[in-house]
């Protein structure tokens, strides 16, 4: 699609954003989102993370116009989101996306290509592309109450992408898929991000979010808790070693008797060092710890987002 802002122009902008509800037979206020302000760039890949109640579909719902905002504005290529010429450019997978389960894959993308006024060639072209594109080409002939729920959040995607938008917008994308698919549509996410697209997304799986994107925001308790640059953010001097091994039951009593926090997996027994590792491979050496591995391991966007969350507190109300 035809692009009309300038290449520097933020693709999707927050101003200060709040939104209260009203809940429960007192109508008790909840504030859901609390001041969130952020910028993706054209053609960035933009992680929007948190636990669960942090506010990121409310943000996201007001960024798609299906709330409005108690405070703060959007702005969606540089104007106001509402303009129908912008909305053409976005993608949008909601988190629990829901269709007509009469309908088959074929159908249900038909009806959203007809909502973009997209021409019947064209629109046959579009579909045979993108449910093969998302490993539903075999099946495109099926309704839509026979798929597994991974399968309709692949149906989902290629819906999103029917309009080949400037803008892909996906609450939990990843969502319901097995491994393979988890796979697949990390490697289209990449395609997309090769040709161009701008893409935000949430997610809680922390390892695709780490794999895919330029930049992540950590959203707690409705606020921004981090923002910046995968490589701002994670610390490269921050290191630690990761030590797997097989003990005895008293060699391990002794450790946690040390006050070390010990994983067990199975046979096997995990533990992390900051710091020196000397003394601590001393002990398992002389206890008759049999070593699997001694990895050196540095910051990950798990470790910045679990302090994060514990940094913040969580006494206060999730929303």
């Amino acid at each position: 699609m035809t692009t009309e802002s300038s290449p520097s122009t933020p693709v999707l902008e927050f101003f200060d954003l709040h939104k209260k509800f009203a809940v429960g037979l007192r109508m008790k206020k909840v504030e859901a989102v609390r001041g969130v302000s952020l910028s993706v760039a054209p053609g960035e890949v933009f992680g929007f993370l948190g636990p669960n109640g942090a506010g990121k579909t409310t943000t996201i719902k007001m960024a798609m116009g299906l709330i409005r905002p108690t405070q703060g504005s959007i702005q969606l290529f540089g104007g106001e989101p509402e303009r129908l010429e912008a909305r053409a450019r976005v993608g949008y997978l909601p988190e629990h996306p829901y269709f007509y389960d009469y309908l088959k894959p074929t159908e249900i993308l038909d009806f959203y290509a007809r909502i973009f006024g997209i021409s019947r060639s064209e629109r046959k072209r579009r579909i045979d592309s993108l449910l093969e594109r998302v490993g539903l080409g075999d099946v495109r002939n099926r309704t839509l109450r026979k798929f597994s729920k991974g399968m309709l959040q692949r149906v989902g995607i290629a819906q999103s992408l029917i309009n080949d938008p400037d803008l892909l917008v996906l609450d939990e994308p990843l969502s319901g898929l097995d491994p393979i698919g988890r796979k697949e549509v990390r490697d289209l996410l990449v395609e997309l991000r090769r040709a161009g697209k701008t893409i935000f997304f949430s997610s809680h799986i922390l390892s695709d979010i780490e794999m895919l994107c330029d930049k992540v925001a950590i959203v707690h308790h409705g606020r921004i808790q981090s923002i910046g640059r995968m490589d701002d953010l994670l610390n490269p001097d921050q290191m630690s070693t990761e030590i797997t091994f097989r003990a005895s039951d008293s060699l391990l009593g002794q450790l946690k008797a040390d006050g070390m926090e010990v994983d067990v997996l199975g046979d096997y027994m995990r533990l992390r060092i900051e710091g020196s590792t000397t003394s601590i491979l001393s002990t398992l050496l002389e206890g008759g710890a049999q070593i699997d591995s001694v990895l050196p391991k540095r910051e990950s966007l798990e470790d910045l987002f679990v302090r994060g969350v514990v940094q913040s507190g969580d006494t206060e109300e999730a929303s």
